[in-house]
């Protein structure tokens, strides 16, 4: 063969799946690019506020002070890592978050159970279930305060007036235990939506089975339905673990971070260093600092819930 049919000879195997390779990889970049612009309003509304504020936190900057503006590097962090009030905050995030959180998980899972059994007006029962986490949290809040635990008027009060309790201040006398009721309250039902969904995608003759087989409902639930939610469980625990540890409005209408700081948590301490002593250095260090402990909380509570799922722990012995 001359070189020159050479030339013309056909391409080899290896160049044809490298040639196919190629055609795959620019149909999945095809099909990638409708998600371009979410992707990029993305980005720019939280990774472009997110850098800006790391770059603030490197600065001593406080608008009642107008030029004061320079760069002081790690110095904001060292501030806030040295504020006692700064550790109390930290403390009252872990235990304003982690309680609410297993509290609704737990209550919603028993209710979650109730509402998938046949019962007369369940429709009616998962509306009004539901409805709380549909309440404007403000809202909720300030019926709470004003409704419910007002020393005087308060619906709590009137109905353990028989059993002896007269005018007590909840609010005063327990702030932690009274931001925990309402947290729970307000996030149960989200618990609820969550184990419904996984309850109702069981597969019955599964359930049917081991029933014939003379397991009860105990161990059917040990068994088979608490493996079954443990991706719901965690999802769960996942979601309410990062909106729970951004409480806000229930301890800026109820509590006001006290008394004595008892329910100062790290989203209501940042308000008061941002918009009330207007120190934006000091404050966006503290965002970032929150964001961390997002994430730290998050991954945390799953480890938890993922450590009580395992192999041994599901057994039915």
């Amino acid at each position: 063969m001359t070189p020159a049919t050479s030339t013309l000879a056909p391409p080899t195997a290896p160049s044809k799946r490298a040639g196919a390779v190629r055609i795959r990889r620019a149909g999945a970049w095809v099909r990638r690019l409708p998600l371009l612009p979410a992707l990029i309003f993305t980005v720019v509304v939280t990774q472009v506020p997110f850098l800006l504020t790391i770059w603030y936190s490197l600065q001593s900057w406080n608008l009642l002070n107008p030029g004061s503006k320079h760069f002081v590097g790690l110095r904001n962090y060292q501030r806030i890592f040295s504020d006692s009030i700064f550790r109390t905050a930290v403390v009252n995030t872990v235990v304003l978050t982690a309680v609410p959180v297993m509290l609704s998980l737990v209550i919603g899972t028993g209710i979650a159970l109730l509402l998938d059994r046949r019962v007369f007006g369940r429709g009616v029962l998962r509306t009004l279930i539901v409805s709380p986490f549909l309440v404007m949290p403000a809202a909720a809040a300030l019926v709470w305060k004003f409704t419910i635990l007002d020393p005087v008027f308060g619906v709590l009060n009137y109905a353990l007036r028989p059993f002896g309790v007269h005018n007590v201040d909840w609010i005063n006398i327990h702030p932690q235990a009274t931001i925990i009721i309402v947290l729970t309250w307000q996030w149960t039902p989200f618990m609820v939506l969550i184990v419904l969904a996984g309850l109702q995608s069981q597969r019955q003759e599964v359930l049917e089975a081991a029933r014939v087989d003379g397991a009860g409902d105990l161990r059917i639930f040990r068994s088979f339905t608490l493996p079954h939610l443990r991706p719901y469980l965690e999802l769960g625990i996942l979601l309410g673990s990062i909106y729970i540890v951004q409480a806000f409005d229930a301890i800026f209408m109820i509590t006001s971070g006290g008394p004595g700081q008892k329910t100062t948590n790290l989203a209501y301490y940042l308000y008061e260093v941002a918009f009330r002593a207007f120190d934006i250095g000091r404050a966006s260090a503290m965002g970032v600092v929150v964001v961390i402990a997002t994430i730290a909380i998050a991954t945390g509570a799953l480890r938890l819930i993922s450590s009580l799922f395992t192999d041994e722990g599901m057994t039915g012995r």
